[in-house]
């Protein structure tokens, strides 16, 4: 089946196709294809951020908010993280 390109916002379209074949979102293949392209390794853990299990549920459902997660008022604490990790 034909695909087409993702845009010009992506900078390696092979593994940004190879993400979405293999079921990854459209946000996270471009997010890892980018990262790439850039020369650093997207599982590498980077930032000050702390880790979810630090944070609050408030923090947790401020996060789930600010990418568009449904449902994250009505989940615990547990439910947020794996939401948020699975995005």
């Amino acid at each position: 089946m034909p695909t087409a390109k993702p845009g010009p916002s992506v900078k390696d379209d092979e593994l940004y196709e190879k993400l979405r074949d293999e079921g990854e979102s459209k946000e996270k293949s471009a997010r890892i294809a980018n990262a790439r392209a850039r020369g650093s390794q997207p599982s590498r853990k980077g930032g000050k951020a702390s880790s979810y299990e630090e944070r609050t549920v408030r923090q947790l459902r401020q996060r789930a908010a600010e990418i568009g997660i449904d449902g994250r008022s009505k989940m615990d604490k547990k439910e947020l993280i794996d939401a948020l990790r699975n995005h």
